[in-house]
């Protein structure tokens, strides 16, 4: 028998639970915008290596350039074959490219975690919408178990 997602009416929760749901959607939300920052992060650095690739030119042969071996630590080199670039393919593997394939490598990422973004924006969105439900249905019961006593201590004279 598969596990089937049951749905509950927020509403026929009590304050406790709601305030349960709230807490795990917050830190869904926070969790997933976090992602989002990470996501924005690498996609500019991506972005700047397009920009880096495109720098690389036939005319800058033989320059002297600081090569970067970690993100911290550069050393100098020339510049031997301009028409050729080592790209960085994850894992720590490396791949010699043509500028353009590099510059399209490095596009292609950028788009990849566009539609990425987009995806995981509308996400966010729609917890932001449950989160602010959720509080409205807590404000709500709050109310009423406030004006509960007060109208039980009218009627009871």
């Amino acid at each position: 028998m598969a596990n089937t997602p049951q749905q509950i009416n927020i509403a026929d929760l009590d304050i406790q639970q709601l305030a349960e749901v709230r807490r795990q959607l917050e830190e869904e939300l926070n969790h997933l915008t976090n992602s989002f920052a990470q996501l924005k992060q690498a996609q500019s650095k991506f972005k700047q290596c397009v920009d880096n690739v495109q720098e690389v030119k036939p005319k800058n042969t033989g320059t002297t350039i600081l090569v970067p071996l970690t993100n911290s630590l550069y050393v100098p080199g020339k510049l031997s074959d301009p028409e050729h670039v080592i790209v960085d393919v994850g894992t720590g593997y490396y791949v010699k490219k043509t500028r353009d394939e590099a510059r399209k490598y490095y596009s292609s990422k950028v788009e990849y975690i566009r539609s990425n973004l987009e995806s995981l924006s509308e996400t966010i969105q729609k917890k932001q919408e449950n989160v602010n439900y959720l509080i409205n249905v807590m404000q709500t019961k709050i109310g009423e178990q406030t004006q509960s006593p007060a109208q039980a201590s009218k009627s009871n004279p």
